[in-house]
């Protein structure tokens, strides 16, 4: 099924779709307005175009036809889909599969005014549309729902190949059609639909990748240089008896590096990152601690304090009220990667019409894609406060963030081998019958999978002793001196030799679905047609559980005293010269002498490192429980850390679309409801336990069993969903758009499991199983989804087919927050039902507001230089509290809401908004050659973590410049350039509050040079 298909009314009204969105008619209306003197509304509605094209039919055969290809012919396309759409939507058509003007989807879409994307590996993975986070939007794949393998319901863009894509769609609002899910919007990507398409072609393009920062780097993963060879491959075939078939087929090869240097610190996902009591007064705990120990531990009492955000209800504050304090992690580290990233895709489509009343068609698509990374770690542990020193000479920024630290504490040359491979399949059938002149039904079959797994060995090699060492925070990243202790020299890294074998995150999100919809056209003079239908979907996600909850782990430690043997027979040069030169200051490391003098060994951008799996292999081979075979562990569906979630939904929606004339102004439109009924069953396992009760005392215990036992708990909801979108032509050029919906954002998958265990009072006699239990778990399967109302109002002007002034004010009131709240489960617990309270988070009633502007232009000169701009600015008072260092609160089972933690960071904003996004292109075409330099901006947002998204995570703002040109030689061959990331523009992120610098990431530009041909 394709966007006509699933999107028919969107684009422009009932059945003018084919001619519109398929046929991208912006270069056929340069031609009709300048020859046929087309006069009144240019509205774009389907009777405008259809009389159009009647009149170029008649225009006499000798005149000259004005061809518009290129970056002009895609802007032209945009302003296009934008004018003729009933709903708000920006987009992006290609002529020829292959023609999108980007190196991903993801590079494609952040193009669109308002999209911007979340930078992995360099480049753009998950997209957020008008500053709002992708849990905030819907992804579709020509009509239905693409699955991922992350955890959540974003997708990750950089799965698919740009170039098989043919358009590529974002709608900012919504009609009853739709499928739900999108609150910010709804990405709609569509491949070719081969009879649609109308012409053979024979496609193919060669790109030779380089990355600068590549070339400096010892790879033994990926050569200097890489490529992505893409092959399409489109025909239509018709028979005399009136059928026809058209066949599509697209296959694409990528192998290619995706360098990244790393300046890294302890994550606040789990329990390594602390608010250290930074109080000269205070010598029990943190950073004037008396005797030498982790800063968050106290010397006479309990280990992991630090700042105590717990309300004393004497004073009603935080227990540390008061008391100033230092962000510092377990670690903080440099990291050197090799890196590889392969990817083969296919798609394939056919379209067949047996008669006119008929049109069938199948696609499918294919992706499977293997990263692979050589790490190499340079750890200075931290936490440790040294008496006398530590203390006295740290210096912070006003938020704790450290500029300055001096101690002792262990160094290590730490390694890791990881590879993530990620398996996608989508397929759908697509049958679209005309029963009447005016009834018209779609069936529209679905499935799509994704399957993820990852790999890991960590190795590590440490000092013996505590160095001492500090380190003092530069423009961009900190730079440690050490003293006399040289990195580079491996024999100061033989204590405590270790490996771990790793399978993680082993997923598999899939998705089938069935839905069916009819269209009657009406012969009213307002009411065009009516549509509606029913789907049915049932998605699924399973994360296989192990002994390390979302995965297993095989350890090794060296058993014997060869660990100097085994580093030096494993040690390689360090692979990279100029290290993270492009965000330092200088050497990363300098080695002195007690004197302060430098050391020319130790001191530069380097240290001692070894080939990972000689390493690993190595010490496991000294350790007495090695079996001989080095090999990853099996994870498990019957294990505790299993997540089963099946999400079952049932949506119908009745619209009407109407087209008509009022005051002298021709309208057009919809309104229409949709209801959303959904059901989630999710499945755990728990301990098996056995109730024994004494005969004498009557106290109850609990004999825990050999075997897990399968628990299963669930949730749903009811959803209407109203929308209304009205489109105004007010003059020939001017158009003013109205949009209210109702939208729906469910909850990530991930977040819906069921983890319950036990965990038992032995300090006194129970004499029920209800005095004996507490209960100890995670997820929520009825967690409801988050729910707003849109208003969106915007104002088009279109003086040309080349230029547009679009000014859009949106509002949208969300109802929902994030809140821990207690709630009674009742569980089987020995045979017998106990009903017992357990604390998890809910959505709340809680009602919060975004307000946004958004603005596009697009112009061009007669010179052939053109440029197009787009800006977003959104405010909201939506607040995300960190679960650790945040205000938090309980609702106990009254319903009865306290506050129990005095935060000391402020809240995060709606996960993943930005407030400001802006792109713009300046292009230049003239004859063959055609040229473009990009820039996008996204101003910093809150990132949750996948592994724990309660934590706040600000990545910084960052402005990206980009690159392309191509030259046509001939009909044939076309050569292009393109650049990403041109001037190394970093990603720089942030833990628990702004300016808490937590982590950098540098990946230079990536080059690519090639060739593509036509037939």
């Amino acid at each position: 099924m394709s966007l006509k298909m699933d999107h028919r009314h969107k684009i422009t009204t009932n059945n003018s779709v084919r001619t519109h969105f398929a046929l991208s008619p912006a270069a056929k209306l340069i031609r009709a307005s300048l020859l046929a003197g087309m006069a009144g509304s240019l509205s774009f509605n389907a009777y405008a175009q259809q009389e159009a094209q009647e009149k170029v039919t008649e225009v006499e055969q000798d005149v000259e036809i004005i061809s518009v290809t290129g970056t002009r012919r895609t802007i032209q396309d945009q302003i296009a889909i934008k004018r003729e759409a009933t709903t708000v939507v920006d987009g992006l058509s290609a002529e020829d599969i292959g023609d999108l003007p980007a190196l991903s989807i993801g590079e494609a879409l952040e193009s669109i005014t308002g999209a911007a994307s979340h930078r992995e590996n360099g480049g753009a993975t998950e997209i957020t549309i008008r500053g709002l986070g992708p849990f905030l939007s819907a992804t579709h794949i020509n009509g239905r729902e693409a699955t991922n393998g992350s955890g959540d319901r974003s997708v990750n863009f950089s799965q698919f190949p740009s170039e098989l894509v043919k358009k590529i769609a974002i709608y900012k609002t919504q009609d009853a059609s739709m499928i739900e899910g999108g609150v910010a919007g709804v990405i709609a990507l569509e491949t070719v639909s081969p009879l649609d398409y109308g012409k053979q072609r024979v496609q193919g393009e060669v790109k030779l990748n380089y990355n600068p920062d590549e070339s400096n780097v010892e790879n033994s993963l990926q050569s200097d240089t890489g490529y992505r060879g893409t092959f399409s491959y489109v025909d239509q075939f018709e028979f005399d008896n009136g059928q026809a078939i058209g066949v599509s087929f697209g296959v694409q090869r990528q192998d290619i590096s995706q360098p990244e240097a790393e300046y890294r610190s302890s994550s606040p996902s789990g329990s390594s990152l602390w608010a250290c009591l930074n109080d000269p007064t205070n010598t029990n705990e943190g950073f004037y601690r008396s005797s030498a120990g982790d800063c968050e531990d106290q010397v006479n009492g309990s280990n992991n304090q630090g700042y105590q955000t717990a309300i004393d209800p004497e004073t009603g504050k935080a227990e540390s009220d008061g008391t100033p304090y230092a962000w510092t992690g377990s670690s903080r580290s440099y990291r050197q990667n090799e890196t590889s990233d392969e990817r083969d895709a296919i798609f394939f489509a056919m379209q067949y019409q047996p008669s006119s009343e008929w049109d069938i068609n199948f696609d499918a698509q294919i992706s499977d894609r293997t990263q692979k990374e050589a790490r190499h770690d340079l750890i200075f542990l931290q936490k440790r406060a040294t008496p006398g020193l530590t203390g006295p000479t740290l210096v912070t920024n006003d938020v704790g963030g450290i500029l300055h630290w001096e101690g002792e504490e262990r160094i290590e040359s730490a390694g890791e081998q990881f590879s993530r491979e990620e398996n996608y399949q989508g397929y759908g059938i697509n049958i679209e019958h005309t029963l009447t002149d005016r009834l018209t039904v779609n069936l529209d079959l679905a499935y799509s999978k994704t399957e993820r797994e990852e790999l890991q060995i960590s190795n590590r090699g440490r000092t013996a002793d505590r160095n001492l060492f500090s380190w003092d925070m530069g423009d961009e990243i900190p730079h440690f001196t050490l003293t006399d202790f040289d990195v580079t020299d491996i024999s100061n890294f033989t204590d405590s030799l270790r490996t771990r074998l790793d399978r993680e995150n082993v997923r598999e999100n899939e998705v089938k679905s069935a839905r069916i919809d009819f269209n009657y056209a009406l012969e009213g003079d307002v009411f065009t047609s009516i549509e509606g239908g029913i789907r049915a979907s049932e998605l699924s996600f399973i994360q296989f559980g192990g002994s390390q909850g979302n995965g297993s782990r095989n350890e090794y430690t060296i058993g014997d005293d060869s660990a100097l043997e085994i580093l030096q027979g494993c040690q390689i040069d360090f692979p990279e010269s100029d290290f993270l030169s492009s965000v330092s200051d200088g050497n990363l490391v300098t080695n002195v002498d007690s004197s302060g003098n430098v050391i020319e060994s130790g001191t530069g951008s380097s240290w001692a490192t070894y080939d990972n799996v000689c390493f690993s292999q190595a010490v496991a081979a000294t350790d007495s429980d090695y079996t001989g075979e080095f090999g990853y562990p099996d994870v498990e569906y019957e294990n505790a850390g299993t997540i089963d979630v099946t999400e079952k939904t049932t949506s119908v929606y009745l619209m009407a679309n109407y087209d008509t004339e009022m005051f002298g102004k021709f309208i057009r439109g919809n309104f229409g409801l949709r209801i959303v009924d959904t059901d989630v069953t999710s499945v755990g396992f728990r301990t098996n336990y056995t109730v024994d009760v004494d005969e004498t005392t009557g106290a109850v215990t609990l004999e825990t069993g050999d075997t897990l036992e399968r628990t299963k708990s669930g949730g749903g909801y009811t959803k209407y969903l109203p929308s209304f979108n009205l489109v105004v032509d007010y003059s020939e050029n001017i158009l003013f758009r109205a949009g209210i919906y109702r939208g729906m954002s469910r909850a990530d998958p991930s977040d819906l499991g069921y983890d319950r265990d036990f965990v038992t009072d032995d300090q006194s006699v129970a004499l029920s199983l209800s005095d004996l239990l507490t209960v100890d778990g995670s997820g929520n399967p009825d967690t409801q989804p988050l729910m707003s109302w849109n208003y969106d109002l915007a104002f088009e002007w279109y003086p040309n087919e080349d230029s547009i002034l679009a000014l859009s004010l949106y509002y949208k009131q969300f109802q929902g927050g994030f809140q821990q709240q207690t709630v009674i489960e009742d569980y089987v617990v020995g045979g017998e039902t106990v009903s017992l309270p357990v604390t998890n988070s809910v959505t709340t009633d809680d009602d919060s507001e975004i307000l946004g502007l958004e603005a596009s232009f697009s112009y061009r000169w007669d010179n052939g230089i053109g440029v197009k701009f787009g800006y977003n600015y959104a405010d909201t008072d939506f607040e995300f509290q960190d679960s650790l260092y945040g205000d938090t609160f309980i609702t106990d089972v009254d319903g009865n809401t306290t506050q129990i933690t005095d935060g000391i960071i402020e809240p995060g904003s709606v996960p993943g908004f930005s407030e400001h996004v802006f792109s713009s292109q300046l292009y230049y075409q003239i004859g063959d050659f055609d040229t473009a330099v990009i820039y996008k901006y996204r101003s910093e947002y809150f990132q949750p973590y996948t592994s724990n998204g309660t934590r706040l995570r600000y990545v910084d703002a960052v402005g990206v410049w980009e690159m392309r040109a191509s030259y046509k030689i001939n009909e044939h061959f076309r050569i292009k350039a393109e650049a990403i990331n041109l001037f190394s523009a970093p990603k720089s992120q942030d833990f628990f509050v702004e300016d808490n610098l937590g982590e950098v990431n540098d990946y230079g530009p990536r080059l690519f040079l090639g060739m593509s041909f036509k037939l």
